[in-house]
């Protein structure tokens, strides 16, 4: 027994080698989970919050001293609770800033329709309507503050959604609301536009030599109207 003891013993080395291997598998265990564990999380949030979108259209109506506003958005290709998630959290920062009777906010693929004719049926991929006070605003709404719907499929190519409709019932609606981190709109993509237009002609200032002088129109001739008029 003593002799095949002696037989399997391990040398010094090859503890130092094993107790290496050990050690450097945990701390890039450790590494490995910490970074999972991070990018959980930001999944998490997002999920929660739905994902990012770029304005469309909106559509703000007037009438007996009611406000309803109307919003076209646009997103990447994602899940029908996503969709709906989305919408809810727009809805939710345009009532903030508004302060609306309602709001509707329509969810369209990035390869869907911006013609708010061709917006209908299959093209919506999510639509969700908040009436803050629905007592106030028409009789016979039951209170119900909002609707949700989606279609459960992906879109196609031309961006019109398969699968099945879903209404969503009041209680999972709440428990959505309840769930955001955040309450963030759209990015609209004109007022980027706009903000990157001025940052070019701040840029373009002082470009003219500092002799230069502004030439005349001939006299008699018309000066040209401004562009835009």
């Amino acid at each position: 027994m003593k002799a095949l003891l002696r037989i399997f013993r391990p040398s010094r080395k090859l503890v130092i080698v094993i107790g290496g291997l050990a050690l450097f598998i945990g701390a890039s265990g450790g590494v490995a989970l910490y970074i999972g564990r991070d990018n959980i999380i930001g999944q998490v949030l997002e999920e929660a919050n739905g994902v990012s979108c770029t304005d469309v259209n909106l559509v703000t109506i007037k009438k007996q001293d009611r406000v309803w506003i109307r919003k076209y958005i646009k997103t990447e290709p994602t899940d029908g609770m996503t969709r709906v998630k989305t919408a809810l959290r727009v809805a939710q920062a345009i009532y903030a800033q508004e302060r609306p009777d309602l709001v509707q906010v329509v969810v369209l693929d990035e390869n869907g329709p911006t013609l708010r004719s061709d917006i209908r049926g299959r093209a919506i991929g999510a639509d969700v309507v908040y009436i803050p006070h629905p007592d106030q605003l028409v009789e016979g709404l039951n209170g119900k503050p909002y609707t949700a719907r989606y279609y459960d499929g992906q879109a196609s190519e031309n961006g019109l959604f398969f699968g099945e409709r879903i209404d969503l019932p009041d209680e999972e609606i709440q428990a959505l609301n309840a769930s955001f981190k955040q309450r963030s709109d759209c990015i609209d993509p004109t007022a980027v536009a706009a903000t990157a237009g001025e940052g070019n002609e701040k840029g373009g200032e002082g470009d003219a030599p500092p002799d230069s002088e502004a030439v005349s129109p001939p006299e008699g001739s018309k000066a040209a109207p401004a562009s835009g008029h």
